[in-house]
């Protein structure tokens, strides 16, 4: 495919290669209409550049959508370094990251994903200020993953209303794909309040974490491998993981009423939220559930406030519950309802929206 076909949808793709420090990362913004792009930064150890590229338009993307959704003044980007975050990190391979992010100008604000943590952006942070998500004593709102994993809780207890009647999540079944920073917390939620679970993950030490808490309280939880969790007898599947995981192979395994989870991207096309309506199984938009985060970090360039954090995660709950109605009006899947919903947020907040149009960045902006 020619390369600008590809990035037809986006406004800039920057491929950024540093031969002393190793580090081969792409950024994609895929829209500022809203305010500057905002979105994580993912290592991953790719087996090609396209693979790679692939997986930040995608990111990017969402990201635009969950902004618009969250109510944030930002758009969407996401960037992902090529590597193994277990050998492939140092100091200055993230400094040197810092230095491409900062040439953007305020185009794009960035920090934790999946492989990197927060103690690495502090590297990146000595050469741009446009890191979001860093620890407390670095002027940030500290470990994302709390707001994420509570989002989810809200996202669980808004379909638990829609299916059942109740938001009470006691006496479910869930199953779990992922235990990382976000998905042990949820597991943990979950236990604590008279769940059972089934889950996998490929780190056996939080394999044996969860086994021990469910143990220790009773619980009933049953681990199973990677490729078995799609078939499992829950009642909700909650992906927790990579996205593009309800594909052709595993969308007819599923025995669920409902998938609510924080993976970026879960539908591997468009076409299988369809089949997933077909199959009578409730689908919550993971740009929606998986927010929290973005909240607390949008929310941090204005200053860190956990108490106003708290209360705009809270908005899933609803904003859940508004999507499956106007699906349900409409006679559409709950992906339609909520690209429609962004897609109208997006057109009437751009007209109005000058905060980005000079290409000024904001003073908020400056920490060091």
């Amino acid at each position: 495919m020619d390369m600008f076909e590809q990035i037809r949808e986006h406004e800039q793709v920057v491929f950024c290669n540093d031969e002393t420090t190793g580090l081969k990362a792409i950024i994609a913004i895929h829209s500022t209409r809203l305010g500057p792009a905002l979105g994580g930064c993912r290592m991953y150890p790719y087996k090609t550049v396209d693979e790679a590229l692939e997986d930040v338009l995608r990111l990017s993307k969402g990201m635009t959508y969950k902004c618009a959704a969250s109510d944030v003044d930002f758009g969407g980007g996401k960037a992902v370094i090529i590597g193994d975050p277990t050998k492939d990190k140092s100091p200055e391979l993230f400094r040197a990251f810092g230095q491409f992010v900062e040439s953007l100008n305020g185009r794009f604000y960035t920090g934790t994903d999946m492989g990197t943590d927060p103690e690495d952006f502090v590297h990146a942070l000595k050469e741009t200020n446009c890191i979001v998500g860093v620890d407390e004593v670095y002027g940030g709102s500290g470990d994302s993953s709390v707001p994420t994993a509570q989002g989810v809780i809200y996202g669980l207890q808004a379909t638990s209303k829609a299916i059942w009647g109740t938001d009470d999540l006691s006496g479910k079944s869930y199953s779990i794909q992922g235990l990382g920073k976000v998905g042990f917390k949820v597991a943990e939620y979950l236990l604590e309040n008279g769940a059972d679970l089934y889950v996998t993950d490929i780190n056996p030490k939080a394999i044996d974490q969860i086994v021990q808490k469910a143990q220790s309280m009773g619980a009933g939880i049953k681990v199973v491998e990677s490729n078995e969790i799609y078939s499992q007898p829950a009642e909700i599947f909650v992906p927790c993981a990579m996205g593009g995981i309800i594909n052709d192979e595993t969308v007819s395994q599923l025995q669920v009423k409902a998938v609510v989870g924080s993976a970026n991207n879960q539908l591997k096309e468009f076409m299988h939220g369809q089949i997933l309506h077909e199959k009578g199984i409730l689908y919550a938009p993971d740009y929606i559930v998986n927010s929290g985060g973005l909240i607390q970090v949008a929310d941090e360039l204005y200053s860190p406030n956990k108490e106003r954090v708290l209360r705009k995660t809270k908005a899933i709950y609803n904003s859940l519950l508004n999507v499956y109605s106007q699906a349900e009006r409409d006679g559409n899947t709950t992906v339609e309802a909520a690209n429609m919903f962004c897609d109208n947020r997006i057109e009437a907040r751009s007209r109005r929206n000058s905060f980005f149009s000079h290409m000024k960045r904001p003073k908020w902006a400056v920490r060091m």
